[in-house]
């Protein structure tokens, strides 16, 4: 069976042997070095993006974001965060449309943005390492955010160590048989975070570099030619 198909059966052909999670950190950056990820100018666009993310491809958060950002309220200022809290929900809907579930996510956005600034002032946000845990606790609390979306924020935005699982995450693994369907979130975070030294910008980069291992090689049909993981 060639390596780039599936069967008809719709089971995944690949049934690899696991691997070291930080040997396998140390091959992808090898191959493909800093990632530059997360794309932003601010920390506020930075935790606006991770939200807009949720249920949609990049391409579409950002065509969202960039909505947001034509009306300068993704600015980490007083001023910015205050227009972005008043913008008409209409409005904000329409600016954030191409993301898709905009009424859902306009909502979300608007109760985040306000949860932040009740508790930290205006932004840039600031929250002390040893609080990551008690303020991840506090952030899933917020009705539509989920621990992928928490820990993007709390990763990219406050650059603090947690770990973020994807979908990218979760098939790498179930390919090498190192986890099954029903394998939780948070166990897979565990077992990156005891793995690897505690620190976010080690985080961020696997992550960003899982992400790009997810859309060359391990699609849904697998390309493993080149994998950097078999070299």
């Amino acid at each position: 069976m060639s390596p780039t198909t599936t069967p008809a059966s719709g089971k995944d052909p690949f049934k690899l042997h696991p691997f070291d999670l930080g040997r396998a950190y140390e091959k992808l950056f090898e191959r493909w070095g800093p990632q530059g990820w997360w794309p932003a100018d601010t920390q506020t666009e930075i935790i606006a993006g991770a939200l807009l993310a949720q249920a949609t491809n990049w391409k579409n958060a950002a065509a969202a974001v960039a909505g947001l950002k034509t009306r300068g309220v993704l600015e980490d200022s007083s001023e910015s965060l205050q227009g972005l809290l008043e913008l008409p929900q209409e409005e904000l809907e329409e600016l954030i449309r191409p993301s898709g579930y905009f009424r859902q996510k306009a909502g979300r956005l608007r109760r985040l943005t306000m949860f932040l600034a009740d508790n930290l002032g205006p932004p840039p946000w600031k929250i002390p390492g040893s609080q990551v845990m008690l303020w991840r606790e506090r952030l899933l609390e917020l009705n539509g955010l989920g621990p992928e979306t928490v820990d993007s924020i709390l990763l990219y935005g406050f650059d603090l160590p947690c770990f973020v699982v994807d979908a990218y995450t979760r098939r790498l693994l179930l390919r090498h048989g190192m986890i099954t369907d029903q394998t939780s979130y948070e166990e897979i975070r565990f077992m990156f975070e005891d793995a690897l030294p505690r620190r976010s910008e080690i985080y961020n980069e696997y992550h960003a570099l899982i992400v790009r291992l997810g859309k060359e090689h391990c699609r849904r049909s697998a390309r493993c030619t080149d994998c950097p993981l078999f070299a």
